[in-house]
């Protein structure tokens, strides 16, 4: 059983409520499991938080939550202020955002593979893992040399250890302490997909995905899994030329071992977690349409963390320090500098009055004031970039903070993965019009970038 919500959704086990993309129903053993869950991440971001005695809200994250009872909670994102009519196309918005903020490029898929759109996340992330490890083992996994020390060889092999034979005991004389290198497939790259593979067959349930799975594990059978922490084992993965051909799947084991939580499952709250906050997914998404529209004269930089709010010199000290770190999401660097930030917040154009201001955060607007002080000197141009819906099609008129400064809010297609044209671009040079409008879609016989 599955259920659809959307971010801030409620959740319930009351099954007097109505259910919609906005209100789930669970089952009662489902909703203690949540309960549980809630106590457990309270202390460290807003996942779930309770909201009276009989509801749960859902925060600003999208993604899968199974329970223990097989009972699965999909949590797709909030594009609009009304109810979405089909669940679709938010699943294919979110895979759309998630390669692009893991810098995953979908290969062209099979038929069978594109017919199946009614895939939750982590199976999608099971199928697409399983594709390309195949593909991996077609062409043939990369082996290693790795030292093997023997103490109980019956024959002479490599480099024996005269030392330790001679501080051998009596009656084990025809045994040698041997050290020599082996050719073999045991190397941290093979083990980490192998240690996915084994979590994807356990888990999954799709019949394909789980056929390829057991087929594949028993063709990987002689590679030894990973036994200890796989984010540790992750960071020495090798990107060198010699494994040119592991690029692809890295960053879909990656997302099994590391964000799928593997050790979620056999815990004390045993089922699978599986979720992305919204505000990183979208900051990717919305980088990786600037960057495909920016002019090749411009650079962007994203997540720059040179300028501080303020300088200060302890008590005690010599030298000042550097306080506050001013961290804007995107600036673009060239023959003008522009400073950006991305927000996922649904703003509405409708409330264009002094009291509402179109439902833009006032902290917000402070902190893109800052921005503009320290990264542009008080003189130029910023952007905030919200996503479009219905109610915030067109882009806001600029704001003035003086008559040097000034900002403009931006939708932000969704689906084409581009900002919306309007009178901000006489303001930003840095954005040809004749630039060629960037897509990243799903269409029904590739998966692929598009320009």
């Amino acid at each position: 059983m599955m259920i659809q919500v959307r971010e801030y959704a409620l959740l319930t086990s009351d099954n007097a409520q109505p259910a919609s993309m906005d209100l789930g129903i669970v089952s009662e053993a489902t909703f203690s499991w949540l309960e549980q869950l809630q106590q457990q991440w309270s202390g460290t971001s807003q996942i779930l938080s309770r909201e009276g005695r009989r509801f749960l809200r859902l925060g600003s994250y999208v993604g899968y939550l199974q329970s223990p009872t097989g009972e699965s909670i999909e949590i797709l994102p909030k594009t609009t202020l009304d109810v979405p009519a089909e669940i679709v196309p938010l699943r294919q918005l979110l895979r759309r955002m998630l390669s692009a903020s893991f810098g995953i490029t979908p290969r062209e898929a099979s038929q069978a593979v594109l017919q199946r759109s009614d895939q939750p996340l982590h199976e999608w992330i099971i199928s697409e893992f399983l594709r390309h490890l195949a593909d991996l083992v077609r062409k043939g996994l990369r082996f290693d040399y790795h030292l093997i020390e023997d103490e109980h060889s019956a024959f002479i092999r490599g480099q024996l250890d005269v030392t330790a034979q001679m501080r051998m005991p009596p009656g084990r004389g025809t045994q040698f302490h041997v050290r020599y290198a082996e050719f073999s497939p045991q190397r941290i790259e093979n083990r980490l997909l192998r240690t996915a593979l084994d979590w994807t067959l356990n888990m999954t349930r799709q019949g394909q995905s789980w056929r390829q799975a057991n087929s594949l594990s028993h063709q990987l059978n002689g590679i030894v899994p990973i036994s200890g922490s796989t984010t540790q084992s992750m960071r020495q993965w090798s990107d060198g030329k010699y494994l040119f051909g592991y690029r692809a799947i890295k960053p879909w084991c990656q997302l099994i071992l590391e964000q799928m939580n593997p050790d979620f499952q056999y815990g004390s709250h045993q089922g699978i977690s599986l979720l992305f906050p919204m505000e990183k997914l979208y900051e990717g998404w919305v980088g990786y349409g600037l960057a495909r529209a920016l002019h090749h004269d411009y650079q962007l930089i994203e997540q720059t963390k040179s300028q501080c709010l303020l300088e200060h010199v302890p008590v005690g000290e010599k030298s000042s320090q550097r306080w506050f770190m001013l961290k804007p999401d995107f600036v673009i660097t060239g023959g003008q500098t522009v400073v950006m930030d991305a927000k996922w917040k649904l703003l509405d154009s409708r409330a264009d009055d002094g009291l509402r201001k179109y439902e833009i955060s006032q902290p917000d607007l402070y902190q893109m004031f800052a921005y503009g002080q320290k990264y542009l000197h008080g003189k130029g141009t910023m952007m905030l970039i919200y996503p479009r819906h219905q109610y915030f099609a067109t882009p806001l008129p600029v704001f003035r903070f003086d008559e040097d400064l000034s900002l403009w809010c931006v939708p932000f297609d969704l689906e084409s993965g581009g900002l919306v044209k309007g009178e901000w671009q006489d303001s930003f040079r840095c954005f040809p019009d004749d630039k060629p409008k960037v897509v990243y879609d799903e269409p029904q016989n590739s998966h692929a970038f598009h320009e």
